[in-house]
């Protein structure tokens, strides 16, 4: 069943280990079918190096197990959540890479300080808060998940636009438009904030933004409508 996206969830989640992402078993994609309404996801704690296609677990948009004889990531839930939320997400990916980490443990947002953020994310990736007591008692993955989107939503912050956040005390998590763009786009997000520490240490706690008119230019010139970066 849905051979091809267990097949792309699993080349997807194997390519982890090579970006120095992850280390042990710290990172999982997830990508989904729309129009059947499943998702596939990495077993929980299986070696990347050993993760086959056929042990992918499909789940549905109710939360349950439709295929695979494995038990599936343990943050299932919260990736979840962003495919029920938003219809433009196509595939999820958390790591606890250590630079975009840092900035999740520290409780900062990543700014947009240059170019090669605006390529991927259309401004600030967003620090969304922890949870508390009661949420990590009653369901911590699923409202992690919860969590996430409400941010967005309270913040008008469009998801097609920024497409990671960084929850205060945890980690990254991004999403795309297929497992592989979400992790192109985890891969991106570690970049930026690993030239952002850099920055933070070359001109103290108030670096200077990307002005509005290069961000634009840079990212609407490879997601805006009349984009032109790459080949038709």
């Amino acid at each position: 069943m849905l051979e091809h996206l267990k097949t792309a969830v699993c080349d997807a989640n194997r390519q982890l280990p090579s970006t120095g992402l992850v280390a042990l078993t710290w990172g999982n994609v997830s990508g989904i079918d729309r129009d059947k309404g499943i998702f596939g996801i990495k077993p929980s704690g299986v070696d990347y190096h050993e993760l086959k296609p056929e042990h992918i677990v499909l789940i549905d948009l109710e939360g349950q197990v439709v295929e695979g004889e494995m038990r599936p990531s343990s943050d299932t839930k919260t990736h979840l959540e962003l495919y029920r939320a938003w219809d433009c997400v196509g595939g999820v990916t958390h790591t606890h890479s250590a630079a975009a980490t840092a900035f999740s443990q520290a409780g900062k947002p990543l700014p947009c300080l240059g170019t090669t953020h605006a390529d991927h994310f259309y401004g600030t990736v967003p620090i969304c808060r922890a949870l508390t007591p009661q949420e990590v008692e009653d369901d911590y993955e699923r409202h992690t998940g919860l969590a996430i989107v409400d941010h967005f939503k309270e913040n008008n912050i469009d998801p097609a636009g920024i497409n990671g956040v960084l929850q205060h005390f945890h980690a990254p998590f991004t999403w795309g438009g297929s497992a592989q763009k979400s992790l192109d786009n985890s891969i991106a997000l570690e970049m930026c904030a690993k030239m952002a520490l850099d920055v933070f240490r070359l001109t103290g706690d108030s670096p200077t933004p990307l002005p509005q008119h290069i961000l634009d230019k840079h990212y609407l010139r490879k997601h805006g409508p009349g984009a032109y970066y790459g080949q038709k």
